[in-house]
């Protein structure tokens, strides 16, 4: 196991909600008998903004500004790119119902699908991207690469199997595709997603024509918007990641 995605994991928890949420009430429970009101305060604080971040209209907050930054790709032929790059998204361990193989998370088999539609409209040669921060088994672009030949019959070309988050998906697979002479690419990820590894394959000297996919915040809102579900909580919880993700990266890689 990676220690850096181990890290990575572990201080994201205690940044995003749940956890965060449930740690700030409990320092509340702890302020109170010290401080009753500001004590109670940060309680109700913490139970209103679970709530609001469970909800379609809460994560919307979140997930829109972020999806309106990437628009759909209009035109697949005319983008002028040299290769599509698809960038895992998490897998599903020891799937019993196929020998005990790994299987790509529902997301990153969105971004395979939408993958393999671009490269049979546009016969452009397909790279994936995903190392195995969490494991010992095979890398998550060879399970990727597996899949989008067998399920969606299209191959691969290339594998990047050594990254453990999205600045070194961006790095390793330029030093793949420099070596090809290739430097346009459609880059392959969730709208939320985007914004971050969009800067992150530019810094690493890519020309990134951006197809996004799995757009969260395209349903209407109407009166069920305002009840609380488990879904839109990890929406949120998605969401503030990339936020974080994003500030992370300016201070770290210094991307703008």
């Amino acid at each position: 196991m990676s220690m850096s995605w181990l890290v990575t994991n572990a201080v994201a928890a205690f940044l995003l909600p749940p956890l965060s949420l449930v740690l700030l009430a409990l320092f509340g429970v702890w302020l109170a008998s010290r401080r009753r009101m500001l004590g109670q305060t940060l309680i109700g604080l913490a139970a209103f903004l679970l709530l609001a971040l469970s909800t379609q209209a809460g994560s919307r907050l979140l997930v829109g500004p972020l999806e309106r930054t990437s628009l759909p790709l209009a035109d697949p032929l005319q983008s002028g790119a040299g290769a599509i790059v698809v960038l895992g998204g998490g897998r599903l361990y020891d799937a019993p119902e196929d020998a005990g193989r790994d299987q790509p998370s529902s997301a990153t088999l969105i971004r395979l699908r939408h993958g393999a539609r671009l490269a049979r409209l546009t016969g452009l040669p397909v790279l994936v991207s995903g190392g195995a921060p969490d494991t010992v088994g095979e890398s998550e672009a060879a399970l990727m690469a597996r899949v989008m030949h067998d399920d969606f019959g299209v191959p691969v070309k290339w594998l990047e199997q050594t990254s453990d988050n999205t600045a070194e998906n961006a790095k390793h697979a330029a030093q793949q595709l420099s070596q090809e002479g290739i430097r346009r690419i459609l880059l392959v990820t969730d709208a939320i997603h985007m914004p971050r590894a969009k800067r992150a394959f530019a810094a690493a000297g890519f020309d990134v024509v951006t197809a996004p996919t799995r757009f969260l915040g395209r349903r209407p809102l109407d009166s069920a918007s305002f009840i609380p579900k488990a879904a839109e909580l990890e929406y949120s919880s998605y969401s503030i990641h990339e936020w974080i993700g994003m500030l992370w990266y300016r201070i770290r890689y210094g991307f703008a």
